[in-house]
């Protein structure tokens, strides 16, 4: 789908700030997804690992929402709490979910319901080609996802439904009685991709789903994610991933994730053409990309290396690596800059109300 096509689908809802700290209490935000407050650590011997602290976003309804970082900054941790995955030593301290009128307040004591998983919220792990058994046939696979779920199931009935699916989404369904060893990568991800909606989730989390394959096959999973939404087999996508020029083609809004935390969120070609951010802007500039009006950037990496989430800075989190960083960014947690569409959580931003941040690295 085009770029301004898919910019007219996630326009009719726009991104409220204030609803990002103290959403309502009520469900129906207007969001297919809205979280609040999500806290997630690793349990330690000595002491906990915050991989996910104090996280606020949303989905709209038809939306692809990219979430970026770097490696380490919390954005696998962040798509198993959302998908209901968490497993210790990984435990969801607290937060909120909804999820098409659906709620769930987050208990360090308490499991999500099952039911939830794989009908409300679907996970496309990292490493999905792997997850195929390589003793079972593809048919079998979707067998044994739809009794898990629903209990005792006519394996004719679960066949018809993978069959189905297979061809609403145009891969042949001779590949159901294929092993994994006799798919090329591109299938075995394309495969794992559908296999995962079979349940009918209304959010489809995809964890690095392209990172392992070649530029050709990463534009068909693309298209794929985009064809199931507009066949309505998933209301909205997150995507996770660290490769920012994969992000520009999918995703209609990116969230920028950094320590933990997310600094900086809005419309895709606003984020990367109009960062805000100092840790965006650094990100971007460490990219090589083979677009026109930006190779003749100079590629730069980002010094330093990301803080230890077991002991995190004071103040801002990116300030230690932050040519932009003032005395307060060392001590004061940053504000909220920015409207309703495009906003960062940075000190430097709010000095310098609606300059992008690219020209003052």
């Amino acid at each position: 789908m085009a770029r301004s096509q898919r910019a007219k689908r996630g326009a009719t809802v726009t991104l409220d700030v204030s609803g990002v700290k103290d959403a309502p209490d009520e469900v129906g935000t207007g969001h297919l997804l809205s979280a609040r407050g999500l806290r997630a650590a690793y349990a330690g011997r000595t002491r906990d690992t915050v991989a996910v602290d104090d996280v606020s976003l949303y989905v709209n309804d038809g939306e692809v929402l990219g979430i970026a970082g770097e490696s380490g900054c919390g954005k696998s941790t962040l798509a198993a709490v959302l998908s209901l995955t968490a497993r210790p030593p990984l435990n969801v301290l607290g937060g909120e979910l909804d999820v098409a009128g659906k709620r769930l307040s987050f208990e360090p004591d308490k499991a999500p319901p099952r039911s939830w998983r794989g009908t409300v919220v679907s996970l496309l792990p990292q490493g999905a080609m792997n997850s195929l058994s390589p003793t079972m046939r593809v048919g079998d696979f979707a067998v044994r996802i739809v009794a898990a779920h629903e209990g005792k199931v006519k394996r004719t009935d679960a066949l018809a439904r993978a069959a189905e699916r297979f061809t609403q989404l145009d891969l042949p369904d001779r590949v159901l009685q294929a092993y994994p060893h006799q798919l090329s990568g591109g299938m075995k991800q394309r495969v794992v991709t559908v296999l995962s909606t079979l349940l009918d989730p209304q959010l489809l989390i995809a964890d690095e789903p392209t990172s392992a394959l070649d530029v050709s096959s990463q534009r068909v999973v693309i298209e794929l994610l985009r064809e199931m939404i507009n066949q309505r087999l998933v209301g909205g996508v997150i995507f996770v991933t660290h490769d920012l020029p994969v992000l520009r083609l999918v995703a209609d809004r990116v969230a920028i994730m950094y320590a933990g935390q997310i600094h900086e969120t809005g419309p895709t070609e606003d984020v990367i053409n109009r960062a805000r951010h100092p840790y965006t802007g650094a990100l971007l500039r460490s990219v090589l990309v083979p677009e026109p009006q930006i190779r003749t950037r100079r590629i730069a990496g980002i010094t330093g290396s990301p803080p230890d989430l077991a002991a995190p800075p004071p103040g801002c989190r990116f300030h230690p690596r932050c040519s932009l960083a003032m005395d307060v960014c060392h001590t004061e947690q940053p504000p909220i800059v920015g409207d309703e569409r495009h906003y960062a959580t940075c000190w430097w931003a709010k000095d310098h109300p609606g300059e992008p941040v690219e020209a003052h690295l």
